[in-house]
């Protein structure tokens, strides 16, 4: 996270010309002022000294003491001292809590709780703030906005996250990108294991297919394929590989297209080369296996490719075309937890052309 300094309230060009009047015109005043918060070389600490003067001087909350209580803690972060900074903001937001700058106080402590890795505690910072303080925009950005971004990558809860993409796409849908917000609020379900919520915000994603998704680059045809499994009859799969293997097998031994073709999988069925992208495959609608049948002894291997494992397996068949003769038939355990009784059982869900690579 960074903070920008340049205050919208006060701008920091503004405040320093202040101190320039005051030190050339009245000198230097003395006031009660901790020695402990006067820290650095000789200039940082004579501009902490003049800052502390002049925050003496505000005498309530506005834009002007927010201005200075700023550029005090600007001045720590750049100087790293980031205990001094965690002290003054809790001594002053606890002494004001009618402050109604409060809220950026507290984002700025949780900075630099970050700053020194204290994650867990930055996080405690971030949560107070969206519960217990109002908004505020500072530098055209919303605090609570800011606080809901950093609370996704540091909370480590499924339920968290779900909560805070929530609320980001409540409250500020035009300020985030909606494709990634949704998508992301699908996984979070997905962990939480409430699977229906899931598959409704895989269907809210669609209308986004496009988005570049950090660390999820088969974004789309994940979310296309979950809700079209979803809305599917899945009639098709079987209990386990062996009753679809054989099932697969009789329908090869006798020739038989029609009974092959009842076997697929009838939504998300695949039919690539090795190593193709992959794609939605619509035009697997039109695939004709009578094609590549007709005149044709289709032959197979006596047992499942070595690449075979509990979630996955290969069937290697050639005799298909002068083309390309060799086909391996690629069937899958289906994972669909939203359905227990289709989780976990086989289909047939595509076909490889050509030899493995």
């Amino acid at each position: 996270m960074k903070l920008n300094r340049k205050s919208v309230f006060f701008p920091a060009a503004a405040l320093f010309a202040v101190l320039c009047l005051w030190n050339g015109c009245a000198g230097r005043e003395k006031a009660e002022i901790d020695p402990y918060y006067i820290t650095g070389d000789r200039q940082d600490r004579e501009t902490l000294h003049d800052l502390f003067v002049l925050l003496a001087k505000e005498k309530g909350p506005g834009e002007h003491q927010f201005a200075v209580v700023r550029e005090i803690a600007n001045s720590y972060m750049r100087l790293k001292e980031y205990g001094k900074l965690i002290n003054f903001l809790g001594e002053w937001t606890g002494a004001r809590p009618g402050d109604p700058y409060n809220g950026y106080y507290l984002l700025m402590t949780a900075y630099a709780y970050m700053q020194q890795d204290a994650l867990p505690v930055a996080a405690r910072f971030f949560e107070l703030i969206i519960k217990n303080y109002p908004d505020l925009t500072v530098n055209g950005e919303s605090i609570h906005l800011i606080c809901l971004k950093q609370l996704i990558n540091l909370s480590d809860g499924a339920g968290q996250r779900v909560r805070y993409y929530q609320e980001l796409i409540d409250r500020f849908p035009e300020k985030i990108d909606m494709g990634t917000a949704t998508f992301m609020l699908g996984k979070a379900y997905e962990e939480t294991g409430e699977w229906d919520k899931a598959i409704e915000a895989y269907t809210r994603y669609l209308p986004y297919i496009g988005t570049n998704i950090p660390g999820f680059p088969n974004a789309d045809n994940y979310a296309k394929q979950l809700v079209d499994f979803n809305n599917s009859p899945r009639d098709w799969t079987f209990e386990n590989l062996n009753a679809l293997l054989d099932n697969i097998k009789a329908a090869l031994d006798g020739g038989n297209s029609a009974r092959l073709w009842q076997y697929r999988a009838k939504v998300n069925f695949f039919a690539r080369t090795w190593g193709q992208e992959e794609t939605d495959d619509a035009g697997m609608a039109e695939f004709n296996l009578s094609d590549f049948m007709r005149g044709n002894r289709i032959s197979y291997a006596n047992s499942l490719d070595a690449g075979s494992n509990a979630n996955e397996a290969y069937l290697r068949t050639w005799g298909w075309s002068q083309y390309i003769s060799l086909w391996y038939f690629y069937f899958r355990k289906v994972n669909f937890p939203a359905d227990p009784e289709i989780h976990g059982r086989w289909e047939w869900a595509g076909v490889y052309y050509g030899e493995k690579f």
